[in-house]
């Protein structure tokens, strides 16, 4: 009884401390009731709204006005799109002003030799924060920028790990020179030349590791970079450090990947009955038939499974900010054998001394990259070997136990025979090591005694040593039906290269305002030197060594060239009342590439801009935030002419293997003199540009219009040389002009921003017309243009021309004829001249490899702790020969029986066609390749705290590739270079999990 006596009072003391404590609770809890307005006292509609350290919230109304529960002593936080973020103390009445986010409004964007404001830019420029974009399964810099800019086609090579990509910014400006962009890592212009054993040269550069990228397009903003700036120019920022407590940082991926297609080939049973219903049972072509059932293109390709891994450390130590990052991929390709590992590291310190006037930048990136290239001539042959043969086979000397041809009469190999594609795999090697580091020093001092004026030192290298190993085993089918010799030992090969670019580059930079002027200028000295060094050689085997009695089959290659660029450059920007902007530069760059009468050339541009919004007829208009006009003008140059580092000097070459002349029982080689143009110079592009800035509804919808016209003068060609002027009757020289015009548009939207729910929107759309206006000095009705494009099957036969009035890179085909159901007719061509017969006469210029449009679309929306994005792109009116079903339909002759003995495979579409003779140059097999890609899709959650607030993870999962909608027959649509479908390493399906960690 005592024990309940005493319970009862304390259970009563207990809800009585309740009952008070909610009391206390309830009475200092408040109804928060507030007001936001912007700088200009409009109201903000879709503020959010919510309590420090509480889930939840509420969002602003149509006046800008909101209620919220609150604690008193509780802080209220309020956020919107555009404007810097607010807190203020829990009160019954709240008024809030918000700014506008001066990091949005004064946001500095990367330039050459610089930096500019976002508003302040004159220029067509495309600005990237890699934090924005939708990320996919990437591997290199390149794979960052697919579909993500107006103006910019990126094209995978393929699905090869570490593949490279074809980049062009608004289509090419030359037909014989590079057509790539000048790519400038952290301040040090690199080298686009490729290196030996390393697919993209842009494997130096970690994704995870870039922070901003900035596309130059037009000439008033590339031709601060002069003689290489054609093309456009590609800024990649690297991530830097920052002041503040240590970061650590962890991201890493599993991906699974496999292919998606294949190519429609006949199975071992449909071509035993396709042989036999053409050429009847008892035939030579029956009786070439096996026995197996052989699908050459399972046994070729697998399910990968590759990894990623990146960390980071980023801090800083007194007046030092730093970071530093490593990591590994190791990616496996979904055809068998191959392979990239690739170890890369980059340490960034920002030292800043006197008082912040010296700002120091050091950059240094380094890479180690390993190689397993898988011979990708497996992929054709596995659509062109007989399925009925197996894989093996047993009881023969040839071959190390893989099937191969042989001879009925004598047993030995046919050397003409198809190369077994499996073993094609399994018995070359070809494995490559690359180092590459690219790094420099940057010292930016601002005067103590003129603080506007600033000098800027930047000492910069790109060093790189690339070797490798080909080595294909002795008897293996390959030594007997592939290569040059044919007589059972691999064609062996190593090789070395290694490439050095130093760089100096200094400038003064005086900046000041005077009332309603403001005055950049900016005047600098560039000095790059560029030496590369290789060899090549060609080793037997230690079996053929020994037995042969000497150590290479062929004679070695050894080459050293260097060349020097050196420039002076300056550019004014000035602005007037902050809305008339005008930009002029200048750049004179003499290149050791030329001759010393065409060494030297001056590139100058001008740019106005006018904030339109600005002006009092438009200050009050409250939907428009921005609306700028552009117009620019500028020339730019190419000095990369694909034709080594002297084209312009007297160049011999030694003779070929035989001719050779004898001094008694000496034996000499010959020497011929090679024709060259010693007045050759850089091809010059003058771009005409005009563009519209605008921004709506405080700029919750940005966007960006630009058209442009540029015209390519002393444009390189190859014509028909006078006799007796050169040692050739053909001359590359300055002879063309090329044109491009187009328009480019991007929007970006922010639809949906309330307290749970973020949704960005962005859409690009790009419209280029490419057309040759001259190719020869004189006019000349009987020149046809530049015939090139060699194809598979047909041996001197090209099917694509550049010609004048018609795009680079057109098609040169017959044009063929259908009957009443639309089935093209065999051999049936139109006439063209009339002249009742059909040959080289009749051939036409028929449709273009690039297309006339291509679109990008990126969409983010996260809700709450969820995100979702995906990333679209489209490309219309571009199209594809198909070679790989122009060469495996025609079913007669050679074309599918070879005489010694063995048949071809054929795609299920020779039934329909019915292609007795194979149709080469036939437009039928120049096909539409329109196609519409998801690039990826990502599904991803964060967690906002792990151990602490400091501490977040976020894991994803994403599908690259999922679908592609086209009508094209073939594998895929997008083909890079010149639009010849051929031997495409496929393009993988891939399933991504993720993580990303931060500490």
């Amino acid at each position: 009884m005592k024990q309940v006596l005493v319970r009862m009072p304390l259970r009563i003391l207990a809800v009585i401390s309740c009952l008070i404590l909610s009391m206390n609770a309830f009475a200092q809890q408040i109804s928060v009731k507030g007001h936001v307005v912007d700088a200009t006292g409009e109201g903000i509609i879709g503020a959010t709204v919510r309590v420090v350290g509480q889930s939840g919230g509420t969002i602003t109304d149509l006046d800008g006005n909101f209620t919220i529960q609150a604690n008193q002593g509780d802080n209220i936080q309020i956020s919107y799109v555009g404007y810097k973020e607010v807190v203020v103390a829990a009160a019954p009445s709240v008024s809030v002003k918000m700014v506008a986010n001066s990091e949005n409004l004064d946001e500095v964007v990367v330039i050459g030799y610089g930096q500019v404001k976002k508003n302040d830019l004159t220029g067509s420029v495309t600005a990237l924060g890699t934090d924005k974009l939708v990320k996919g399964a990437v591997t290199s810099a390149t794979d960052m920028l697919v579909g993500q800019a107006a103006g910019v086609s990126v094209i995978t090579d393929g699905g090869a790990p570490g593949s490279g990509a074809t980049i062009r910014i608004r289509g090419g400006s030359s037909m014989s020179a590079s057509n790539n962009p000048l790519i400038v890592i952290d301040g040090v212009p690199v080298d686009d030349g490729g290196i030996n054993g390393m697919s993209n040269p842009l494997s130096i550069v970690n994704p995870n590791d870039i922070e901003t990228f900035t596309i130059l397009k037009d000439a008033s903003a590339t031709a601060i970079y002069g003689s290489r700036a054609s093309n456009g120019v590609i800024i990649i920022t690297t991530r830097k450090g920052q002041a503040g407590r240590v970061k650590v940082s962890y991201s890493g991926n599993v991906k699974l990947s496999t292919r998606k297609n294949e190519v429609d080939v006949m199975s071992a049973n449909d071509f035993r009955n396709f042989v036999t219903s053409k050429f009847g049972e008892g035939s030579a072509q029956v009786a070439a038939l096996g026995n197996s059932d052989t699908d050459w293109q399972k046994e070729i390709f697998r399910t990968s499974v590759s990894t990623d891994h990146n960390v980071s450390v980023s801090g800083a130590v007194p007046h030092m900010p730093y970071r530093v990052s490593v990591g590994y991929t190791d990616e496996n390709g979904i055809l068998k054998t191959s392979n990239m590992q690739r170890l890369t590291g980059a340490i960034n310190l920002n030292p800043q001394l006197f008082d912040k006037h010296l700002n120091i930048q050091i950059n240094v990136k380094g890479i180690y990259n390993t190689n397993r290239f898988a011979d990708t001539g497996a992929v054709g042959l596995a659509t062109q070997y007989d399925p009925t043969q197996p894989v093996y086979m047993d009881g023969s000397e040839y071959g190390n136990g893989y099937f191969m041809y042989l001879n009925q009469t004598n047993g030995k190999p046919i050397d003409i025979g198809l190369t077994n594609p499996v073993s094609i795999l399994d018995s070359k090697s070809d494995k490559s090591t690359v180092y590459r580091s690219i790094g420099n020093i940057q010292l930016d001092y601002k005067f103590h005694f003129l603080p506007q004026l600033r000098a800027n030192l930047n000492l910069g290298y790109d060093v790189s040593k690339g070797e490798g190993d080909v080595i294909i085993q002795d008897n293996s089918p390959m030594t007997w039906s592939s290569g040059n010799y044919k007589t059972g030992f691999g064609e062996n090969t190593s090789y070395y290269q290694l490439k050095r670019d130093e760089l100096l580059e200094f400038y003064l930079d005086y900046n000041n305002t005077f009332g309603v002027h403001n005055i950049d200028v900016m005047a600098g000295y560039s000095w790059q030197h560029f030496y590369s060094s290789d060899w090549t050689k060609y080793p037997y085997s230690a079996k053929f060594a020994e037995e042969k009695g000497q150590e290479y089959y062929k004679d070695g290659i050894e080459n050293r060239t260097e060349n020097y660029l050196i420039s002076f450059f300056g550019r004014l920007n000035y602005s007037l009342l902050d809305r008339y902007l005008l930009t002029f530069t200048l750049r004179d760059d003499g290149s050791s590439r030329f001759s010393k009468h065409n060494r030297w050339g001056v590139f100058p541009s001008v740019a106005l801009a006018w904030r339109i919004n600005e002006e009092k007829f438009l200050k009050n208009v409250k939907w428009l935030s921005a609306l700028k006009l552009r117009l620019g003008y500028g020339v730019t140059g190419q000095q990369n002419l694909n034709n080594g580092d002297y084209p312009y000097l007297a160049r011999y070459s030694y003779s070929k293997a035989g001719a050779n002349y004898y001094f008694g029982n000496t034996e000499y080689r010959l020497i011929a003199p090679q024709a060259y143009d010693e007045n050759l110079k850089w091809e010059e592009t003058k771009t005409w540009n005009v563009g519209l800035d605008f921004g709506f509804l405080k700029n919750r919808i940005t966007g960006t219009f630009d058209y442009y016209y540029r015209k390519t003068d002393n444009l390189l060609n190859t014509v028909t040389a006078p006799a007796g002027t050169n040692f050739s009757n053909e001359l590359l020289t300055n002879v063309g002009t090329l044109e491009n015009k187009g328009i480019e548009f991007s929007l970006t939207a922010h639809p949906v921003v309330t307290k749970d729910w973020d949704w960005t929107i962005s859409y690009n759309l790009s419209y280029n017309k490419n057309e040759i206006t001259k190719l020869t000095f004189n006019d000349d009705p009987s020149y046809k243009g530049v015939i090139h494009g060699g194809i598979d099957g047909a041996t001197g036969y090209n099917i694509m021309i550049n010609a004048v009035n018609h795009p680079y890179n057109s098609f040169y085909v017959f044009e063929q004829m259908y009957d009443n159901n639309g089935r093209p007719i065999e051999g049936a061509y139109v006439d063209q001249n009339g002249d009742n017969k059909i040959d080289e006469n009749d051939l036409i210029v028929y449709k273009k490899s690039a297309p006339n449009v291509f679109m990008g679309l990126s969409n983010q929306i996260s809700y709450k702790n969820w995100d979702l994005s995906f990333a679209l792109r489209a490309s219309l009116g571009n199209y594809v020969y198909n070679n790989v079903q122009s060469n495996r339909e025609a079913w007669d002759g050679s074309q599918m029986y070879d005489q010694t003995g063995f048949l071809k495979n054929r795609m299920t579409s020779a039934w329909v066609d019915d292609f007795k003779a194979g149709q080469y140059r036939s437009s039928f097999y120049v096909q539409k390749a329109s196609f519409l890609r998801m690039d990826n899709i990502t599904l991803g959650y964060t967690f906002d705290k792990l151990f602490n607030e400091k501490q977040n993870a976020r894991v994803y999962f994403t599908v690259q590739n999922p679908f592609v909608i086209t009508n094209y027959s073939g594998l895929d649509p997008e083909i890079s270079g010149d639009g010849i479908d051929n031997n495409l390493y496929p393009r993988p399906i891939s399933f991504l999990l993720g993580v990303n960690v931060n500490f």
